[in-house]
């Protein structure tokens, strides 16, 4: 048995998505496709457009025959934390033999000597990076300039592109992990990440989730979304959508609010991704009536990004904590494979899991924390809490109760 795995977040699943899992079959020989997604939270520091059960529905329709829900503290976090809680989730679980990902260079070569520069952090990449830092540029570019000098001859976007960034703490993250897992990448083609307009043609459209979700929110109509998602996943979109979905940033204003109002200064240090000097930006900040986005856009700096910033105040938001995650990494990072779809068809691979596992997998939320250790029972309150916080935006906004996760069964698809 050889199986893939995929990292994602399907916010929505659209074409290009589709396209990633028959690419990763192909390339790797696999006879499975296990994708580890983010569940109602993204990496950018925001609730995901769609719920994860809607996405998971998707994706199995289209290819992959299990999906696991990354944790809650690493779907919202830095690239780094995002990348190391999803490959010791593929890891941990003992049946992946390769990572398959799309990155702008499509280079796997190219991607393995930055990481590699990332893990090993030469003395002068140490001491540059200081440098830039105490310009007041963001971790982000201080870490490109830092690499910079090492890789000269590579393309600038090599180390500015998100999903060549991203490859690289996967890479960086196998390594740190001692893991056999191979990774395999492949060019990403016709719409860049952040390119926010659809792209023209009449069948099997490739654009971003970036600019499908800015279209929805700018009231194209769900219908003339029809060629830029898999036909197979469409009915899912449709059939949930204003039940479930769309939910944004903004949603969620008013527990933002409150939350701020209940900490100070001094409180709000304690969060993941808020340095002290950041505290005091937000606490001085804060502002009554703005909006999530609106607080956010007030609180960015040239020291800080937007993306940083969402990140703090969803953290803030969720409890998300720098001595939780202090834990998690002394741990291992992921605690648990939480299942929440599979096809039928793939229950030799679920069979090969609970054999060859070394998380505890959790089919069933009920009865789940007392299997588990101490460090597991906290990450899993914290995916609760998120997800029933999530579950009181849709009714707030629909109408409409989801199930709790305790109700919630695995999504079981032919």
């Amino acid at each position: 048995m050889k199986v893939v795995g995929l990292i994602t977040e399907y916010n929505p699943f659209h074409n290009g998505h589709y396209y990633h899992i028959k690419e990763a079959l192909k390339a790797t020989g696999a006879d499975y496709c296990v994708v580890v997604m983010s569940g109602n939270y993204v990496q950018r520091g925001a609730p995901a457009f769609l719920d994860k059960y809607t996405r998971t529905q998707m994706s199995l329709a289209c290819g992959a025959d299990l999906v696991l829900e990354i944790p809650v503290c690493f779907a919202s976090s830095s690239a780094e934390y995002f990348s190391m809680g999803a490959v010791s989730l593929l890891n941990g679980i003992g049946v992946v033999d390769s990572l398959c990902f799309g990155s702008e260079c499509g280079s796997i070569s190219l991607l393995e000597e930055a990481s590699k520069l990332l893990e090993t952090e030469p003395p002068l990449f140490k001491t540059k990076l200081n440098e830039t830092l105490k310009e007041g540029k963001t971790f982000p570019q201080a870490r490109m300039e830092a690499l910079v000098p090492f890789m000269p001859d590579a393309d600038t976007s090599l180390l500015t592109s998100p999903n060549n960034i991203l490859g690289m703490e996967y890479i960086k993250a196998i390594h740190t992990l001692q893991s056999s897992i191979i990774p395999y990448t492949f060019k990403r083609v016709s719409a860049d990440y952040h390119k926010e307009a659809l792209n023209e043609g009449n069948d099997s459209i490739i654009s971003s989730a970036t600019a499908i979700r800015k279209a929805l929110k700018e009231g194209i109509g769900l219908s003339a979304l029809m060629h830029h998602v898999p036909s197979e996943a469409y009915p899912f979109l449709k059939d949930s959508y204003e039940k479930t979905w769309p939910i944004t940033e903004d949603d969620f204003s008013l527990l933002l609010q409150y939350k701020l109002m209940t900490e100070s200064k001094h409180s709000l240090a304690k969060y993941l991704d808020v340095t002290p000097d950041l505290a005091n930006r937000i606490a001085g900040m804060a502002k009554p009536g703005l909006t999530f986005l609106e607080a956010a856009k007030e609180m960015k700096s040239r020291q800080w990004t937007l993306t940083r910033i969402n990140r703090s105040l969803l953290h803030i938001l969720l409890n998300i904590t720098k001595d939780s995650m202090k834990l998690y990494k002394s741990e291992g990072y992921a605690q648990y494979a939480r299942i929440l779809g599979l096809k039928k068809s793939s229950s030799p691979l679920l069979r090969a899991m609970d054999k060859n596992s070394n998380l505890p997998l959790i089919t069933k939320v009920g009865g789940a924390a007392a299997k588990l250790k101490e460090s597991a029972q906290k990450m899993l309150e914290e995916d609760l809490f998120a997800a029933a916080l999530y579950n009181e935006v849709i009714y707030n906004k629909f109408g409409i109760l989801p199930k709790s996760e305790y109700k919630q069964g695995i999504i079981l698809q032919d």
